[in-house]
């Protein structure tokens, strides 16, 4: 249900809009999309899971309110970062 590392240093390469950065609001939506899709996985085994399934809706609401505010702030952005993650609008 957990991102690796290796996966993790990945998605701060390819998201990262500098050498070394970790917390732009790109790099963690992306980190918060792979734990989404993770968990999503995981709820088509365990369909009775409910304390994961609050942590999952939790991710879902801050990666809202992290994708509302880079629109608000570079709109362009904001609609790159969401073809390159295949996520709907």
């Amino acid at each position: 249900m957990t991102i690796t590392a290796e996966r993790r240093q990945e998605l701060i390469k390819e998201h990262g809009r500098a050498e070394g950065d970790t917390g732009s609001t790109e790099v963690q939506v992306a980190i918060l999309t792979e734990r989404i899709r993770n968990l999503t996985e995981h709820f088509k085994g365990h369909a009775k899971d409910n304390h994961s399934r609050r942590g999952l809706l939790m991710m879902v609401n801050k990666r809202r309110s992290l994708l509302d505010y880079l629109r608000h702030k570079d709109g362009q952005r904001y609609t790159d970062l969401i073809a390159k993650l295949g996520l709907r609008k």
